[in-house]
């Protein structure tokens, strides 16, 4: 049915640009927006000249700055963010170079502007348009299928220790420039490493006008990044940026300033427009995984800065439409057969810090960025790499300050200071790519681990009160006579269910043994006939609920009880496994845990509206209708009691799911501990927990919905009121009529 509602939210969520256009407040934010588009502008046009230097793609000016202008004005339209600046990134550029020499591709320009094999320079361009094409094409699809929804998973401290090593990345990239010197290091691991060895092994022969030129620069960028502007009383950044720029250019065309720019390069590459064109798919195949390789890290890498500036101004971006917005702009790229694109950080920086608000300021760029580079392109070719390099590496620099953060993390969250460790260090030395995949997988490993870890805890009553907290740590809890309380704080599933079975019995001084082939056998035919009688039984004529299947636990282990440690003989070990069958005569009341003098009080569980008189209930040794047990074909004998605990009450008010591995372990140990007197009932249990039991098939004839509470209190009350006698129970209720209420006592809590 057509709704508009719903159509006006698709198309919002489709163009999300409409989110902030029509609330666009013009007095307030103009001036910011128009401050942080020129600034953005003016930067982007070394950028973009300064990429054709680094990959030595003979890639005309035009083309590039019309493919910048597009990707921008496309994220414009469909990206989330409002502070991200599209645009071509260093290392996302050099990843597509190093496909083209995997492929054994040289057709590009050489260090120092003479051409390599430079007879058909469309054919570099076409292969890496076909890389950007395929990128985009993948990010698009990944969109379209909703897996940007991965991030969600991407916990900060992860995002934050890859932008870290991201920024190291940068910055170690950007030495380059300020020696002036140009190394040919194939791509590896560890290559960062064998860059900064080479770089400072070579510093006797770097430029020192480069350095100097770095060292005033950023130096002046340092000065000045406390001056602010005041504009409707709020601060602006000063926009030294764009007057260092706009003042070395002039300087730089009128003063040889000995330093390398990218005039050398780009003076070599013929500067007629290429029409765009469709990319050529017929080498898509060879660079399939390298696109996707890129495509990750240019969608991680987007969506990694947007939501550091989302979290600082209080808005939210959204992961799968950031997806889109980003496969969109590198189609449009392929188009112009220019490079990959994603968040320049640097130029996000400065549009932050200039007080960008929307992405009006992107646009505003984007338009300055085109018209001064067509018109006057030329004399941006002087301006020195190393001045440059000194913006670069000053916006990036914020980036390494969460390094503060790591002492911090040790002392909150040891988890989460490892996952830092781990991603910093498969990023820096393994690269974006690598690193990433390294990172996400181990963060998931981490995660399980700690979501299955199992920690259980036993609780005692706050005397006179329905409160029941942890024995070590509150000294006023007590532990019950007879009954031990286990609270669960995790699920139950097959990674920490040996935990949950070990952690039981110790607590309760007991330890299972195999069982061997003769008990097997005996076992294994008892049941054959009490499911033969049991089917006879069940058989009626009449409308109502099915019959609760017979029990189908066969145990394959007995729990005996832990000798003790100045005990030197192991004969008091009991065999305690057991179980009994009922005779002929049933009682017409409804048996519950096998007691034959099942207390009503027991009917505040969970019921299961079957008929009652169906049920097949199993019963304790022992019991006053029926003391035939049967054991392994021995002869009757009365029931040993190993020890003075009649209840165990598991409290699942903590657990959010059980699985199926899960439920067959439970569903053993509540028939293991009723085999011996013992009866095991669960509170606090969520219906959406009762609904998995359901489905695993965890009910039966013994364990039934009766078992089940509502409170943990009411389980213990149930269990007490069966095992005491009823004047003991009476003076027990007056007792605890007369306290005074649970607000008035004072529970003292271990420091």
């Amino acid at each position: 049915r057509f709704s508009w509602r719903r159509f006006r939210k698709i198309i919002l969520m489709m163009f999300p640009i409409l989110n902030w256009l029509f609330s666009y407040r013009f007095r307030e934010w103009i001036m910011r927006d128009l401050h942080a588009g020129l600034s953005v502008g003016m930067f982007q046009i070394p950028q973009g000249l300064l990429g054709v230097w680094l990959t030595r793609l003979p890639l005309p000016n035009t083309n590039g700055f019309l493919s910048a202008f597009c990707c921008s004005m496309t994220y414009v339209i469909f990206g989330t963010s409002r502070h991200i600046s599209i645009g071509s990134f260093s290392i996302l550029n050099m990843a597509a170079t190093n496909v083209l020499k995997t492929l054994n591709f040289n057709q590009t320009l050489s260090s120092n502007g003479s051409p390599d094999n430079y007879s058909d320079p469309s054919q570099a361009l076409t292969l890496t348009a076909s890389i950007t094409f395929l990128t985009g094409i993948i990010q698009l699809l990944l969109g379209c299928c909703c897996l940007g929804l991965v991030k969600t998973y991407v916990p900060k401290t992860l995002i934050d220790a890859c932008l870290t090593a991201a920024a190291v990345h940068v910055i170690v990239a950007q030495l380059t420039f300020i020696f002036d010197i140009v190394l040919d290091i194939p791509a590896s691991p560890l290559d960062i490493f064998y860059n900064l060895f080479h770089f400072f092994s070579a510093i006797p022969k770097a430029n020192a006008t480069s350095i100097l030129l770095f060292l005033l620069s950023m130096a002046v960028l340092q000065v000045t990044a406390s001056v602010m502007i005041v504009y409707k009383r709020s601060l602006m950044a000063f926009p030294m940026e764009l007057l260092l720029i706009i003042t070395v250019t002039i300087i730089s065309n009128f003063i040889h300033l000995r330093a390398e720019s990218s005039n050398a390069v780009v003076s070599m590459i013929p500067q007629r427009f290429l029409p765009p064109a469709v990319p050529d798919v017929s080498n898509l195949n060879k660079v399939i995984l390298h696109a996707f390789s890129i495509a990750t890290v240019s969608y991680f890498l987007l969506v990694f800065v947007g939501e550091r500036y989302a979290s600082l101004h209080s808005y939210r971006i959204a992961s799968n439409q950031e997806l889109i917005a980003v496969g969109l702009c590198n189609i449009c790229s392929s188009f112009f057969r220019s490079f990959v694109v994603s968040c320049t950080i640097s130029g996000t920086v400065i549009q932050e810090r200039t007080g960008g608000r929307t992405q009006l300021a992107a646009a505003i760029g984007a338009c300055v960025m085109l018209v001064i580079a067509l018109n006057l392109g030329h004399f941006f070719q002087m301006i020195p790499n190393c001045i440059l390099a000194a913006i670069v590496v000053f916006n990036v620099s914020p980036f390494l300050q969460k390094f503060r953060d790591v002492p911090l993390l040790w002392r909150k969250d040891k988890y989460y200071f490892v996952i830092w460790l781990v991603t910093f260090a498969a990023v820096l030395c393994l690269g974006l790519d690598m690193g990433l995949v390294i990172a996400m997988g181990f963060t998931f490993l981490l995660i399980t681990i700690r979501l299955h870890r199992m920690k259980m805890v036993m609780l005692g009553q706050i005397p006179n009160m329905n409160i029941y907290r942890s024995l070590s740590d509150y000294k006023a809890a007590k532990e019950i006579e007879g009954i031990k309380i286990f609270q669960c704080c995790s699920s139950i599933s097959f990674a920490n269910m040996n935990c949950f079975k070990t952690y039981l019995l110790n607590k309760m001084d007991m330890k299972t043994v195999p069982l061997d082939v003769s008990e097997m056998r005996s076992f294994s035919s008892h049941h054959l006939a009490d499911t033969t009688v049991g089917r006879e039984d069940r058989t009626c004529f009449c409308v109502c609920d099915p019959p609760l299947p017979p029990t189908m636990i066969l145990y394959s282990e007995k729990l005996v009880k832990r000798p003790s440690s100045d005990s030197q003989s192991s004969s008091s070990s009991v065999n305690l496994v057991r179980w009994s069958k009922y005779g002929d005569k049933l009682s017409s009341r409804m048996m519950l845990m096998g007691a034959a003098d099942a207390s009503p009080n027991f009917n505040r569980g969970v019921r299961t509206g079957r008929n009652e008189q169906d049920r097949r209930a199993c019963r304790a040794p022992g019991s006053a209708i029926d003391n035939s047990s049967v054991h392994f074909g021995q002869e009757q004998q009365p029931l040993h009691q190993p020890c003075p605990v009649h209840t165990i009450v598991f409290d699942f008010s903590m657990v959010q799911f059980v699985d199926l591995t899960g439920s067959d372990l439970l569903r053993q140990i509540i028939h293991m501990f009723h085999s011996i007197g013992i009866t095991v009932l669960i509170a606090g249990c969520h219906s959406s927990v009762v609904a998995d039991f359901e489905k695993n098939d965890f009910f039966d004839s013994c364990i039934t919905k009766e078992r089940f509470f509502l409170t943990l209190h009411d389980a213990v009350l149930a269990a007490l009121k069966k095992h005491q006698r009823p004047d003991e129970l009476d003076r027990t209720a007056r007792e605890f009529a007369e306290e005074p209420p649970a607000e008035q006592q004072k529970v003292e809590y271990l420091a």
